[in-house]
């Protein structure tokens, strides 16, 4: 293949990809990325393969939020709506809406704790202010087409979290032996980054954002059209790129969290600019400053998709006018909630809720959440009466069950180690 049909090629497959990368994209988001600092600084490598075991569940998983949303042109309170009684929905709302926003905060808060490492002259509350109010004036004002084609560039910074371990002398047999030997430990410590790393990969508001976002993305392309093989390969291409991407960035944080400062002997990572703040005498300025604008890079893409996915639950649930793709004027109930959802995250961080705190209460809630909801998918996807002939696959059912056995699992760990020991 020469320059040109290459670059022909990269063009190509560069405009086919959207929801799914944008959504594995913001899976990374800064309270994810303290996630996977912890268990990179608390025990080495030991934790690396939980990238790899994650991504075909995590994919399956989103596949088929894709699929329902390709195949029924509703999102998946939607759907619930139509089909469910109204108590799963209402349950789903309850529990939904405080997670979210306790994530948006903890970000927020994220966001404005590094900025402040880089520009120690202006307070932390200066940044987290000035990131909620440019997210918010872009998300109100920029179309759709722009907003996606922001957030897939933005998708691209990750990428400095593929360089920082190069910066530093590794054991890359070592490494390889750890990516693909899973190495379980029995103590408590251990197990709940464990069940930390499970919740924030697979997390519940990316199901109802790739459903919602794949509806949204046909009806922008006008493909309302029979759904055929041909739309639902691209599809899986879409995901299984952007899940694959999301999983290769939290291999690499874990390899350098797990290497930088487990070596360095820093054990303890509660923050992202802990962990910053930690790379810079051991791995160097370049470090320091690439894993920084890291945080701020994930903060502006993951955002907008978790207020994006609360606004499409409520607007679905009350039949309000809803899409990125409307203006506010034609869809305010939907630009509200996003608004309000961005305001009292940052609230968050004034009224003594530390960024920590509201991690462990939105994993809790997301928990308790995401098994019932991964069931839900489940039968969703095997129902022909909503699928069609698009129903799931053998491996889709072998994944998608896996992943709900090891996320009921997953949740009865994190509500027994929270509460009862």
């Amino acid at each position: 293949m020469n320059r040109k049909k290459k670059k022909s090629w990269l063009l190509g497959f560069w405009k086919k990809l959207g929801p799914g990368l944008i959504t594995g994209s913001s899976d990374d988001d800064p309270s994810g990325i303290a996630t996977y600092s912890q268990a990179g600084a608390g025990f080495g490598l030991a934790t690396l393969w939980t990238a790899i075991i994650t991504f075909p569940l995590m994919a399956s998983i989103q596949e088929m939020c894709a699929r329902i949303g390709l195949v029924t042109a509703e999102g998946l309170t939607g759907t619930l709506k139509k089909n469910y009684n109204r108590f799963v929905l209402y349950t789903m709302l309850m529990f939904s809406f405080p997670a979210i926003i306790l994530n948006i905060g903890a970000d927020i808060a994220g966001m404005g704790a590094v900025g402040h490492l880089l520009f120690p002259a202006l307070p932390e509350g200066f940044f987290s202010l000035f990131f909620t109010i440019f997210l918010l004036i872009g998300i109100i004002y920029l179309p759709y087409q722009k907003i996606v084609s922001y957030l897939k560039y933005l998708c691209l910074v990750l990428l400095v979290y593929l360089i920082v371990p190069f910066l530093y002398k590794q054991d890359w047999g070592h490494i390889l032996k750890s990516s693909f030997v899973p190495t379980i430990r029995l103590d408590k410590d251990f197990v709940l980054i464990l069940v930390a790393i499970l919740g924030t990969t697979i997390s519940p508001y990316l199901f109802f954002w790739q459903t919602s976002i794949e509806v949204e993305d046909m009806k922008h392309r006008k493909r309302r059209i029979i759904i055929n093989k041909k739309i639902i390969k691209e599809m899986n291409e879409d995901i299984d790129f952007g899940m694959l991407f999301s999983n290769v960035v939290m291999w690499f944080i874990i390899l350098t969290a797990g290497t930088v400062l487990f070596n360095g002997k820093v054990f303890h990572i509660e923050t992202v600019e802990n962990a910053a703040k930690a790379l810079r005498p051991l791995a160097g300025n370049m470090s320091y400053w690439l894993f920084a604008i890291g945080v701020i890079g994930t903060g502006l893409l993951a955002i907008p998709v978790l207020s994006g996915s609360l606004s499409y639950i409520f607007c679905e649930t009350f039949g309000w006018v809803e899409g990125l793709d409307k203006k506010f004027n034609e869809a305010r109930p939907f630009y509200l909630v996003i608004a309000i959802s961005l305001l009292i995250g940052l609230s968050l961080n004034y009224v003594g809720i530390s960024p920590i705190q509201a991690l462990i209460y939105a994993a809790v809630l997301y928990g308790i959440t995401a098994p019932v909801l991964i069931a839900i998918i489940l039968h969703i996807s095997n129902n022909k009466k909503i699928m069609g002939k698009f129903t799931n696959g053998r491996l889709s059912n072998i994944l998608g069950f896996a992943t709900l056995f090891l996320m009921t699992i997953s949740a009865v760990l994190l509500i027994y180690l929270q509460f009862f020991r």
